[in-house]
């Protein structure tokens, strides 16, 4: 294994400030990552997002595979270099994506399923996701796994224990092509594994304990999302049963400013999720007071920032009357500021939890902001 290096220069309790280290770049941790989900984050270009703060972008290898496919990104010369993103890169391996398709068949060995895009029938196994990440490219990989969502202990059960039974077969494939770059020159990727059992703390403590015992880089929790009722519970037991000095991602996270908080007290180093942009496009936008919809006529003559104290590009160049014309006129240029402003609240948030954990005020500065945005 590679050895991904993970500096911790501050903790308290579970929480961390670190950096990691990657061929293309520090990430200083915690870090909300940008999801580029097919290479690019929507409606935003890179420029945009180095100008936001952005650290690192996460791409999906089920989205990459079915366009442009991974032969041609390798022959661009990788996630990084193909995309202009002289930065960090993270990429899950879609299994969420390829399982939540209806005729998805998944068995011992991998999953076959057809393309959205032309109906082509693909099957996937932990080898040939491996393969597929190495040539896209991205720093970080996540071993495939069977994401699961479900209330259901047996069938979150059967989702975990097929997962620990893939995962050796996923390092053994990601040491061989590590090997085989490291002959060619070519840089070092980093592999994590993804602990699995859904809103069930049996099923988390043994899927977290198992892969604390695998030789990997790092971990995603993933298969959050049906869990809000106990995810202090699940997310304090996973990181409390992984190794300290390996970062940890929480997959798809981070949509309410409170998951990030929350993520942050409970161990986990970076986060990603397709929420902000998603919810710009829509109209929805984060304030310090909260989500609103840009749409509702009482912006109409709003003529001044939407936030005063933001310093993305529409809080400091446009009014919210703008704003809200744009998008009541539908004009693309509305959803690219909406999205800029979204993406930069949720980087900028996690910034200064990152700050307020080297200063000692992590509680005060979350029950201020907490408090204020849910009020």
């Amino acid at each position: 294994m590679s050895n991904l290096k993970f500096d911790i220069h501050k903790e308290s309790g579970l929480m961390r400030v670190g950096t990691i280290h990657t061929p293309h770049g520090d990430i200083q941790t915690p870090a909300f990552v940008g999801a580029a989900t097919r290479a690019s984050v929507k409606a935003l270009t890179n420029t945009e997002m180095r100008a936001l703060g952005s650290q690192a972008i996460l791409a999906n290898t089920y989205h990459l595979i079915l366009a442009p496919g991974p032969d041609l990104i390798e022959k661009a010369g990788g996630l990084a270099k193909f995309t202009d993103w002289n930065a960090p890169t993270f990429i899950d391996s879609g299994g969420f994506q390829m399982l939540s398709l209806p005729d998805a068949k998944v068995d011992h060995e991998g999953v076959t399923f057809k393309s959205h895009i032309n109906g082509d029938k693909i099957r996937m196994t932990p080898e040939s996701s491996m393969q597929a990440q190495w040539k896209i490219g991205a720093d970080i990989h996540m071993a495939f796994d069977q994401a699961a969502d479900s209330r259901d202990h047996d069938v979150m059960l059967k989702a975990m224990r097929r997962t620990h039974n893939w995962l050796p077969q996923n390092i053994a494939e990601h040491n061989r092509l590590l090997t085989e770059a490291r002959q060619s020159g070519k840089p070092d990727q980093y592999l994590f594994a993804v602990v699995q059992g859904g809103l069930f703390a049996d099923l988390r403590e043994e899927s977290a304990k198992f892969m604390a015992q695998q030789d990997v880089d790092g971990y995603g929790i993933g298969s959050f999302y049906t869990m809000k009722e106990n995810a202090e519970e699940i997310l304090e037991l996973c990181n409390r049963n992984l190794p300290a000095n390996k970062p940890r991602h929480f997959l798809g996270m981070g949509s309410e400013p409170r998951d990030l908080f929350l993520g942050v007290k409970y161990g986990c180093d970076t986060f990603d999720c397709v929420g902000p942009t998603r919810m710009a496009r829509n109209g929805a936008l984060y304030t310090p007071d909260g989500r609103i919809n840009i749409r509702n006529s009482k912006y109409r003559e709003m003529f001044e920032p939407l936030d005063p104290d933001c310093d993305c590009e529409l809080c400091q160049h446009y009014t919210a009357a703008y704003l809200h014309h744009l998008f009541k006129v539908d004009e693309i240029t509305g959803k690219v500021l909406a999205s800029i402003h979204n993406e930069r609240f949720v980087v900028r948030a996690v910034d200064q939890i990152r700050q307020s954990i080297l200063d000692g005020t992590f509680d005060d500065f979350a029950n201020t902001f907490l408090s204020r945005y849910y009020a």
